[in-house]
């Protein structure tokens, strides 16, 4: 269990990562350890998580040092005291998904089947977080959008669709993971119709380059928020970043209006 001081509540701090099975770029090395070290150092409260392996029996025979438990189990640890996880693609080796690692207590969560084709298994997250001294719950989306503009355009809608249905107005949201949207499309529809803003938008007038890792050159990850101030956003790009997913992770400081 983390102690979390008043001091904590006046800013919110947030990562988003595809940390790609847990395995460097091209599948060189395991290197769940070293990922889980570096998002320690990074301290933020909420972490949005894109291919997170929640089981693969070929890979824990293979690799002496491969966790015993879940992939979202083994992050957390004992910094996120709650994590909640999203099984999307399924093989005979095991699955993956989406997960949310979180500081505080996450009171109910939900993951949605947003697949476009029976090739690219995809999802959303939707966990509920409670955060002391805060009067409204907060909203947390996990995503992970196809890789085929048709497909993720019928995603985004879905999305959309589901914040309409399932998040009041009046509460905090935010939506966060790999979009796979190098066009920047759903800025527009999230933008529009759901009165969002995009953090690295807010901050330095356009999104982040997250991909590749090395030397990021396209529009991929993102953190829309709602409801919530962004006063800093940051890329985590090189070194040793570059070595440990091909995605670079992106955070972002929250805080109420």
């Amino acid at each position: 269990m983390v102690n979390i001081d008043s001091d904590s509540m006046a800013s919110l701090h947030v990562v988003t990562y595809n940390i790609h099975k847990g395995f460097s770029p091209f599948n060189r090395h395991m290197v769940l350890h070293e990922l889980r070290e570096q998002l320690r150092g990074i301290a933020p409260d909420i972490v949005f998580l894109q291919e997170v392996q929640g089981e693969h029996w070929l890979h824990a025979e293979r690799h002496t040092n491969w966790p015993s438990a879940s992939q979202a189990e083994f992050l957390a640890d004992s910094i996120w005291q709650d994590y909640a996880y999203g099984k999307n693609a399924v093989y005979p080796e095991g699955h993956h998904g989406n997960a949310i690692l979180s500081r505080f207590p996450i009171t109910s969560w939900q993951n949605f089947d947003v697949s476009a084709h029976r090739f690219e298994q995809r999802g959303m997250l939707h966990s509920v977080v409670n955060i002391p001294e805060w009067e409204k719950p907060l909203h947390c989306i996990c995503v992970h959008l196809g890789l085929f503009a048709k497909g993720r355009r019928k995603q985004i809608h879905s999305l959309r669709d589901h914040v309409r249905r399932l998040v009041p107005v009046d509460e905090p949201l935010i939506i966060a993971g790999d979009f796979n949207d190098w066009r920047t499309e759903a800025c527009h529809v999230l933008k529009r119709e759901l009165h969002m803003k995009e953090a690295f938008e807010q901050i330095h007038g356009k999104p982040a380059r997250s991909y590749p890792a090395a030397l990021p050159m396209f529009y991929l990850d993102r953190i829309y928020v709602r409801g919530l101030n962004v006063s800093a956003a940051f890329v985590h790009a090189g070194h040793p970043w570059s070595k440990i997913s091909d995605h670079a992770p992106l955070s972002a400081t929250l805080s109420f209006p």
